[in-house]
Formats: C-alpha cells, sequence, structure tokens
C-alpha cells in the first residue's frame, strides 16, 4: 500500500487524464470526473505528508532495479508538501472551472490536460533522477504550451510564442547540463550524484555545471534576468489556466533550484549562491516595480509572482536552515495566495466585465463580501499580520539578519512596501473609488448575482483564503513542516541512504 501511495501522484492524474478523454463529448461529466480527481489528488497529498512526518524519507525503485541504476522515486517532506499544495489547488480550480471554462475549451480538451499537467508537475516533485525530472519537464510544458493556445485567440497566440521560446531555451540547456553531469561521473540518479560529485576532482567544473542548471531552472522559475516572458503570457489564457500557471508551475522551477542546490551543488557554496543572492534581490526589485507601473489586474498580479520568487531563492541564497525553513514556507503560502488572487480578479472581471482597473470601480459597494475577499490574499501577499505572508517574510528576512546581510534584507523591506502599495492601487480604483458612470449597471445586484453562476467562483476563493487566515493566526503546523523539510534539505544523509539501500 506505501508503494502505491507513493507513485499515486503521478497516477492519478494519469488515470482521471484517461477518464475524462473517454468521456469527451459528455463534459458535465468530465468535470464531475475532474473535481473527484482533484479531491483525490488532495488526499494522497495528506496521506504523504502524515507518512514522511511519521516515518521519515521514503523512496521506491521502479521494476525493482537498485538506485542509482533504476528509475527512483523519492519523497521528503517538501515534495510531500509540494504534492499537498497541488492537490489543494487542483481541487480549488476543479470547482472554478465548472462556470468560468467555456463549451469550445473543454471540447478541445482542457480536462484532460489539466490532468496531464498535474501529472507532469508531481512527477517532477517526486522523482530522484535528474533526467527523468527533464522528462517531467516536458510533460507539464506539452500540456501548458496546449492550455495556452487552447481557443486560439490572438492574444493568446502571441503570449505562447514568448512563453514557448524561452521555455524550450530553458530545456535545452538543462539538458545539456544533464549531459555533462552524466558525462562527468556516469550517473544522474540525485543521491548518487550528491555523493560523487562531493569527491569529483575538477569542483570549477562542477561550479561551471551548476551555471547550466541555475539559467535553466532560472527560466522556468522568471528570475531576473529571464523573468520578461511571464508578465508577457501570463494574463492572456482563462483564468483558471493563468492561476494554475501562477500558482504551480513557476514554483516547480523553484523547487528544482532549493533540490539542485541543496542536495548536488553545494560544494563551491561562496560562490553559487552569492549570485543567487544577486539574482534574488534584482528579481524583487524589477517584479515589484513592473507590477507598480501596470493598471491590468492579470499584469500586476503577474509582476508580482516575479517579484515574489525573488524572497523563495533569497531563503535559498541565505542557506541556513531558518532560511531554508523560511523558502519552503514562502513556496507553500505563495501558491496559495497567489492562485486566489487570480481568482478573484476573474470574479471582478466577470462581475464588472473589465480587468483594467482604471474602468471599473464601486465593487465594495456593491459586493463587500468580494472586497473582503480580495483584502485577505492581497494584504497576505505584502506581508501584513496576521496572515500567513507575514510569517514567510518575517523567517525569510529574521534568516538574512541573523546572518548579517543587511543590504538584501532592507531591499526585501522595501520590496514588500511597494507591494502593499500596489495592492492599494488595485483596491482604491477596482473596489474604494465610485463605479465610472459609463460602467454603470441599472441592473439590481441582487439579479446580477442570481444571473450570473458566481457562487461556483467564490466557493474556491473563502476556501483558499480560509487557509491563508488560518496559517496566519496558527503558524506552527507549518512552520514544523518547513522547518523539518529544511532539516532534510541541508543534511542529506537520510535522503542519500534511503535512495542508495544505507550504501556510502
Amino acid at each position: 500500500m506505501e508503494k502505491i501511495l507513493l507513485v499515486a501522484p503521478i497516477l492519478l492524474p494519469l488515470t482521471f487524464a484517461i477518464i475524462v478523454t473517454v468521456f469527451w463529448y459528455r463534459r458535465k461529466m468530465q468535470s464531475i470526473l475532474n473535481a473527484i480527481g482533484s479531491a483525490l489528488l488532495l488526499v494522497v497529498g495528506i496521506l504523504l505528508v502524515d507518512s514522511v512526518w511519521n516515518n521519515g524519507i521514503q523512496s521506491l525503485q521502479l521494476g525493482s532495479w537498485p538506485a542509482p541504476f533504476g528509475i527512483t522515486v523519492v519523497v521528503d517532506m517538501f515534495s510531500a508538501s509540494m504534492v499537498l499544495i497541488t492537490g489543494i489547488v487542483a481541487f480549488a480550480l476543479a470547482i472554478y472551472s465548472l462556470v468560468t471554462i467555456d463549451r469550445r475549451r473543454k471540447q478541445f480538451g482542457y480536462y484532460s490536460l489539466v490532468n496531464t499537467l498535474y501529472m507532469g508537475v508531481c512527477g517532477a516533485f517526486i522523482t530522484g533522477d535528474l533526467f527523468n525530472m527533464y522528462v517531467w519537464f516536458e510533460v507539464m510544458l506539452i500540456s501548458s504550451f496546449v492550455l495556452l493556445t487552447l481557443g486560439g485567440e490572438s492574444r493568446q497566440l502571441e503570449g505562447t510564442l514568448k512563453y514557448v521560446t524561452l521555455n524550450l531555451i530553458s530545456s535545452a540547456l538543462f539538458l545539456i547540463g544533464v549531459g555533462f553531469l552524466y558525462g562527468m561521473v556516469g550517473t544522474l540518479n540525485m543521491a548518487d550524484l550528491s555523493v560523487k560529485l562531493a569527491e569529483y576532482s575538477n569542483q570549477n567544473l562542477v561550479t561551471v555545471v551548476a551555471m547550466f542548471f541555475l539559467v535553466a531552472f532560472g527560466i522556468k522559475a522568471a528570475v531576473f534576468p529571464v523573468f520578461f516572458w511571464l508578465p508577457a503570457s501570463y494574463h492572456t489564457p482563462p483564468i483558471p489556466v493563468t492561476a494554475i500557471f501562477a500558482g504551480l508551475l513557476t514554483k516547480v522551477g523553484v523547487y528544482s533550484l532549493i533540490r539542485v542546490f541543496t542536495l548536488i551543488f553545494v560544494g563551491n557554496v561562496s560562490f553559487t549562491h552569492t549570485i543567487i543572492l544577486v539574482i534574488s534581490g534584482l528579481t524583487m526589485i524589477v517584479g515589484v516595480l513592473g507590477a507598480a507601473s501596470q493598471f491590468d489586474m492579470r499584469r500586476i498580479l503577474s509582476f508580482h509572482i516575479v517579484s515574489q520568487i525573488g524572497y523563495m531563492i533569497f531563503g535559498l541564497a541565505l542557506f541556513t536552515p531558518l532560511a531554508i525553513a523560511g523558502a519552503v514556507f514562502y513556496v507553500l503560502h505563495h501558491i496559495i495566495v497567489k492562485t486566489n488572487l487570480f481568482l478573484v480578479s476573474g470574479v471582478v472581471e466577470r462581475l464588472r466585465g473589465d480587468y483594467d482597473i482604471r474602468k471599473i470601480g464601486g465593487t465594495l459597494n456593491s459586493y463587500p463580501v468580494l472586497a473582503v475577499l480580495f483584502l485577505v490574499p492581497a494584504l497576505s501577499l505584502a506581508g501584513l499580520p496576521p496572515l500567513s505572508g507575514f510569517w514567510s517574510k518575517l523567517f525569510v528576512i529574521k534568516a538574512a539578519f541573523d546572518d548579517q546581510k543587511f543590504l538584501i534584507s532592507i531591499i526585501a523591506l522595501i520590496v514588500g512596501l511597494l507591494t502593499l502599495f500596489s495592492m492599494m492601487k488595485i483596491w482604491n480604483e477596482a473596489f474604494w473609488k465610485p463605479q465610472p458612470p459609463s460602467a454603470e449597471s441599472t441592473e439590481p445586484v441582487i439579479q446580477k448575482l442570481f444571473r450570473q453562476p458566481v457562487i461556483f467562483m467564490v466557493i474556491p476563493i473563502v476556501f483558499l483564503a480560509s487557509i491563508t487566515v488560518f496559517i496566519g493566526v496558527n503558524p506552527d503546523p507549518l512552520f514544523n513542516l518547513a522547518m523539518r523539510a529544511s532539516e532534510q534539505l541541508m543534511n542529506p544523509a537520510e535522503y542519500i541512504n534511503v535512495v542508495l539501500g544505507g550504501k556510502p
């Protein structure tokens, strides 16, 4: 049963991708099946976290080939947490998609593609082999390419061109790095690589190869200076697709950076992690300044993905137990918050007819509940207590002060203030100011709410906002989980022994 649980994050989405394809012409059945599959993925995530918490890191050698020769699946606390958060997002978006994905996109395989995407995401989280990580990246990216173009609108095609080009470059660099590593030490199993690269005679060459992975995963995570594809493409597809991309896809890049730069490339930390530290500061700055200059809600939120990625790799760059725990905490919190903000923007557009915050207003008076639901993730993103974002920023910045990285700490605090400014700009324009006369509707609010199935859009927003508030008022469970993940990442002996079967 435990073996089935370890591969369930891959098998479940694959199974439901096939099942919903069987019901190709029964779109209501596809929606129901997708919701069931997402709920089961959430349950699997909970069981994996519980299993790793109680029993430690777990590994499975597929086909009974011993590591490092076979295909390895490894679940530690970090990867189990990422599977759990994927299940939460998938379940919320399954409900949201019931009324927001049009008939045409469902007809062309939306639900099959979404489940294939989840399979690639979860596969990247639990693989113990770099080549298989590349394979899962490609599964994920092929699904995302199609989802981004699904519908065939001109603005989608323009955004997809930039997205595809940069990600193909990233995949090429990833594959080149994989080839170099295999040529150097004859293995791609990550646990085996950790052992053999530590003993490799030419550490300068290892550092050069590490730069290939830094650029490859940096493109996928949208860090400076290769971030521009994200705000140019993430605002083009329907909101559920954008929310999946914003919540999960860039975090796969962050996950990969944390994984390889805590397990594999740790021979020259003073060089590699200093570069990551500089990149993190620049990523924070350019992302928040880009957000401050925009007026389209989706573009503002897209640029904020970039700035918040900076905080996550900031924790990796510091490379202390508290900093890594803060980075893990930040990743988990941000997936919930960013997904929720995009879902709120979809409701605002449904009720007000536009994403341009200059053309809408009066939402606070007409829909006060929606205004509150926006404030929860918005203020959490800015780091205000008592919400989850406050703790994530606190842990990372405290780790920086403990390590006497004062300049980057000040930058992080200033970026937090500018994030609050961007969120308040949305609040003032879309919610607080009076509705422009040209946008006023004579239809009573209650009729509009009744006519449009907004309730199915609000339920997942309430669900995600509740998680944000719960983490904010009770951060200990998530922090303890993040600290356990940090301990396993900073001290990879358990990971190596579990995968290699006790071999040195």
